[in-house]
């Protein structure tokens, strides 16, 4: 994973493989963010469905979401943990903590 330019690796086990690269990532980027929902759909058939996954993150009081797509399911779930924690980081470099929250 890239992080401020510089490649990282980290390796984590979980419950699944989704749970697992969930930690990894969480453990390379420090968050101390929760999941507060996970959904997959299948965005199209066949046998090279793309399916979509949305996260909902919470930290500090503050709800996003985050979303990606990707024949791999378990990309996918990455695309969209990743997309969500940058949401965060935008709300916390722009609006600071005092400030209101929202998805």
């Amino acid at each position: 994973m890239a992080i401020d330019g510089d490649n990282e690796k980290a390796t984590a086990m979980g419950d699944g493989p989704v749970d697992a690269v969930f930690k990894a990532i969480a453990e390379l980027t420090e968050t101390k963010s929760e999941l507060a929902h996970y959904q997959v759909t299948a965005i199209t058939g066949g046998m090279d469905a793309q399916g979509e996954v949305s996260v909902t993150l919470t930290e500090a009081e503050r709800r996003v979401m985050g979303n990606g797509s990707h024949t791999d399911i378990i990309v996918a779930s990455a695309k969209a943990y990743v997309h969500a924690l940058n949401k965060l980081e935008w709300h916390r470099d722009r609006h600071g903590t005092g400030e209101p929250r929202g998805i």
